[in-house]
């Protein structure tokens, strides 16, 4: 049934620890290989021997193995899996996977995995109803995790409820089935802007705007986990990603944003332009800096290329194009405006006005205008959740 797949099995301290002695017996008698990362908490509930035995390889728990202290590369180990099943999952262990923290093996290893992720969640009920346990499970299922939900039951506390790990057999069973799904955006290539544009006045200064690249970092994770091939076009930003498959190419300016378009468009059959690119830049730029010399400092402006327009009208037949409106009055006349005159597909909408929306922050409350007339409003969601919705919103033009 699993001749030839390759598990990597990733085991966080908890009670349900104990159970995994049998998933590693199903997954191995089905025709799997098995590697398994335990963390140090782990140890205290199973034991690397067992784990061995059953596994016939040899366990992993930290970064180094041997007197000699010989590096544990969980880069390749990140590489080698063709899924990477981590259960039980911790709170704890869930809160670093939420915040790409990497202190130990196994979490270094979910950083660098280039294969679906499955985590079966094991803590006490009122831990996993709690809001914030709730909030990680939203942020890494919005990367693209697969979560298994846990049942109900008798849980070590003696207390009674949601929380009891999935079954070694249930677990299994989903991991069986991961294997038969095709992603929606299998192979579709996909490019997308994101982030500011900076436009030099001089080597020290320059013009730009408060855009962080969340929104469109967010899109280019959640369209990779969904199989499409992304390359990213980013200006600078600080932002890292998770998913070492989407191809990142960095840029300054405007003019340099336009150019790597430029290149990249024709091969793209979903073109997302989620950049807050400059409208103007220095006509004029000083290679020393400017000294100051009086009380006004005057610098002519001149416009940039509208890379969004110019992309509209190559546009192929074949493809979707997606602009991003980010208004502060007359929203939706404005937005209607831009859709039409450069010939986008869908725009996606926000405002200034709604609160925890806009640049820097982790979430966004969104509209969907397309160019039949549909207009779709969306709560406020955290950035990777709205990455989501946009993405259905394509499969469903796609699929239509």
């Amino acid at each position: 049934m699993l001749e030839g797949k390759k598990i990597l099995l990733g085991i966080s301290g908890s009670i349900a620890a104990y159970k995994i002695a049998a998933l590693t017996r199903l997954f191995i008698k089905a025709g799997a290989e098995v590697k398994v990362i335990l963390t140090e908490s782990a140890k205290a509930f199973i034991t690397p021997l067992t784990l061995s035995t059953l596994s016939k390889n040899p366990v992993y728990s930290s970064f180094t193995k041997g007197d000699e202290g010989e590096w544990v590369n969980h880069v390749e180990l990140g590489i080698w899996a063709d899924f990477f099943v981590i259960a039980p999952l911790s709170a704890s262990t869930l809160s670093k996977m939420a915040q790409g923290n990497s202190d130990n093996l196994l979490l270094a290893t979910y950083l660098s995995a280039r294969c679906p992720v499955i985590v079966a969640p094991a803590m006490d009920l009122d831990m996993f109803a709690h809001p914030a346990t709730q909030k990680n499970l939203d942020i890494i299922s919005a990367y693209g995790n697969k979560i298994i939900p846990p049942n109900n039951g008798e849980l070590a506390s003696g207390l009674i409820g949601a929380g009891r790990m999935a079954e070694p057999e249930e677990i299994f069973d989903f991991v069986l089935a991961q294997t038969q799904i095709k992603l929606p955006l299998q192979g579709i290539e996909v490019l997308i802007t994101a982030g500011p544009t900076y436009e030099a006045i001089d080597p020290v200064r320059f013009i730009g705007n408060h855009s962080s690249g969340k929104m469109g970092f967010a899109l280019a994770e959640v369209f990779s986990n969904l199989g499409a091939r992304v390359t990213l076009i980013a200006g600078p930003s600080h932002l890292k990603l998770a998913n070492n498959l989407v191809q990142r190419i960095n840029v300054i300016s405007a003019s340099e944003m336009f150019n790597a378009v430029m290149q990249h468009h024709s091969k793209a059959k979903i073109l997302i332009m989620a950049a807050a690119v400059a409208d103007y830049t220095p006509a004029l730029v000083s290679s020393q800096k400017i000294k100051k010399s009086s009380d006004d400092m005057k610098i002519d402006l001149v416009q940039t290329k509208d890379i969004l327009k110019e992309i509209g009208k190559l546009k192929l037949p074949h493809q979707i194009l997606v602009g991003f409106a980010l208004e502060t009055d007359n929203e939706e006349a404005n937005a209607l405006k831009k859709l039409k005159e450069k010939n986008l597909d869908f725009i996606v909408l926000n405002s200034l006005k709604n609160e925890k929306t806009g640049f820097g922050y982790d979430t966004n409350q969104i509209q969907i205008l397309e160019k039949n007339g549909a207009i779709t409003h969306f709560d406020l969601k955290l950035k990777q959740q709205v990455a989501v919705d946009i993405a259905d919103k394509i499969i469903e033009l796609i699929n239509a």
